[in-house]
C-alpha cells in the first residue's frame, strides 16, 4: 500500500471519530442542562444509535456494497448528516430532539461500516496495516474531547456544531478518497445479515454463554455511555472531558497488551477479568466524589480493561469459534445483539434509572450506578459458572 494511501485512511478515521467524540459523550449534559431533559428522554437519544446501528447493516451490506462507490456513499451521508446536525443544534424540545438525533445516527451509524470496508479494501495486509489506520480514530476522540473540555462547552449547542463542520468536511474529503467500487457480483442476504447462520454456533455452550453475556453486559455498558459525563460534573469534577479521555488512553495501551494476556490467562479469564473491572469501574462512579476523587480517575482509567478485554477479546473469540465458514455470519450477529439490542435496550433502561433516583432534580448517584454494577455482577456469575472454553482455537 502507498504511503500517500495510508494516510488518506488514516485521516479519514480521524475525521470519522471527530465527528462522533464531538458529541456522544456529552450529549446527555447537553439534554439535562440546556433542554432540561427527563432520564427517559436521555436514554432514549441514545436508544437512537442503538436503532441505527440495527439499520446500518442492511444498507451497507444490500444496497451500498452492491450498486455505489464506497467512498461517494460515504460523501453523501457525511453531508446529509452535517445538515441534520444544524437543525439538531437549534432543537430546544427533548421530544423533537429525538426524531432529529436518530435522523442523524441513520446517515452515520452506516459510515461506521463504510470507513472499515473502504480501509479494508485498500490496504494490503489488514493485520499489518489496518490497526494503524483505525487507532486514529481512537486519537480523533481524544484529542476533540480534551478541546471541548478546555473550552467548556460540553454542555452546549457547540458540540453539535463543532461535530458539524467535521462531518461537512468528512463530506467533500470523501470523494477524493480512493475508490473502492461496488461489488455486484456479492451476494449478501437478509440471512447473512442477521447471522443467522452463526446459530448453529449455539451447539457450543460457552459460545452460547458468551453471545449471551455480551449482550447483557452492553445493558451497563450504555449506562457509562449516557450517565458518566453528567454525573462526573455533579460529582465535583471539573473538566470533565479532558478527564474522560483517560479511558481512550487507556483502551490504547490495554489493546497492546492482549496478545500478552492471551498467553497467560486464556480467553475465560481475560473476558472474566474484563466482567471485574465494569463492576469496579461502577462502584468507582457510584462512590466517588470531590473528597475521593481517586474513585472517579480509577473507573475512568478502567475503560481500557472493560472494553478490550471484554469486547475485543470477543471479537477474536467469536472469530476463531467461527472459522471461515460462519465469521462473517458470527461477527453479524453478535454486532446487531450487542450494539443494537443490547445498548438500545441499556439506554432506555439506564433513563429509566436515573428519573426513579431523582428527586427534585437532584439525582442519587450513587443508588443509580449500583443497578450496572448490579448487572454486571449477574452476568459475571453466569458467565463464570458455565463458560468452559479458554482458549481460542479456530472452528473446524
Amino acid at each position: 500500500m502507498k504511503n500517500s494511501t495510508r494516510f488518506q485512511l488514516m485521516a479519514m478515521m480521524f475525521l470519522l471519530y471527530f465527528v462522533w467524540g464531538s458529541w456522544y459523550g456529552q450529549m446527555s449534559k447537553y439534554m439535562f442542562t440546556e433542554l432540561g431533559a427527563t432520564g427517559t428522554q436521555v436514554g432514549n437519544a441514545y436508544a437512537a444509535f442503538s436503532i441505527a446501528m440495527i439499520i446500518a447493516p442492511f444498507f451497507v451490506g444490500m444496497i451500498a456494497d452492491r450498486y455505489f462507490a464506497a467512498q461517494k456513499v460515504l460523501g453523501i451521508l457525511s453531508l446529509a448528516g452535517a445538515a441534520i446536525l444544524y437543525v439538531l443544534s437549534e432543537v430546544k424540545d427533548p421530544d423533537t430532539f429525538f426524531w432529529v438525533i436518530l435522523a442523524y445516527c441513520i446517515t452515520f451509524a452506516p459510515a461506521m461500516s463504510l470507513t472499515t470496508s473502504i480501509a479494508m479494501q485498500q490496504v494490503t495486509n489488514s493485520e499489518k496495516d489496518f490497526p494503524a489506520i483505525r487507532v486514529m480514530g481512537t486519537v480523533a476522540w481524544i484529542a476533540v474531547t480534551n478541546i471541548i473540555g478546555y473550552y467548556e462547552i460540553g454542555g452546549t449547542a457547540l458540540i453539535f456544531k463543532i461535530s458539524m463542520f467535521t462531518a461537512a468536511f468528512l463530506g467533500v474529503y470523501s470523494f477524493f478518497l480512493p475508490n473502492t467500487p461496488p461489488k455486484p457480483s456479492s451476494h449478501t442476504s437478509f440471512s447473512d445479515i442477521l447471522g443467522l447462520d452463526a446459530f448453529k454456533l449455539f451447539k457450543d455452550r460457552s459460545f452460547a454463554i458468551f453471545f449471551i453475556s455480551s449482550l447483557l453486559i452492553c445493558i451497563p455498558l450504555s449506562f457509562y455511555y449516557a450517565m458518566a459525563n453528567p454525573s462526573l460534573t455533579d460529582s465535583g469534577m471539573t473538566n470533565v472531558e479532558n478527564k474522560m479521555s483517560l479511558g481512550q488512553a487507556s483502551e490504547v495501551v490495554f489493546m497492546l497488551l492482549i496478545p500478552l494476556a492471551f498467553a497467560r490467562f486464556g480467553v475465560k479469564w481475560m473476558l472474566v477479568v474484563g466482567l471485574i473491572a465494569w463492576i469496579i469501574r461502577f462502584i468507582g462512579f457510584g462512590y466517588g466524589d470531590a473528597s475521593s476523587e481517586w474513585l472517579l480517575y480509577l473507573a475512568i482509567v478502567l475503560h481500557g480493561v472493560c472494553y478490550d478485554f471484554f469486547f475485543v477479546t470477543g471479537q477474536i473469540y467469536t472469530d476463531s469459534k467461527a472459522g471461515e465458514q460462519y465469521r462473517s455470519s458470527a461477527q453479524g450477529l453478535i454486532s446487531i445483539a450487542t450494539y443494537g439490542i443490547g445498548m438500545g435496550i441499556g439506554s432506555w433502561i439506564s433513563g429509566v434509572v436515573a428519573d426513579m433516583y431523582t428527586v427534585d432534580n437532584v439525582k442519587n448517584w450513587t443508588s443509580i450506578w449500583m443497578i450496572p454494577a448490579g448487572i454486571a455482577a449477574v452476568v459475571l456469575v453466569l458467565f463464570v459458572l458455565f463458560f468452559r472454553d479458554n482458549k481460542v482455537k479456530a472452528a473446524a
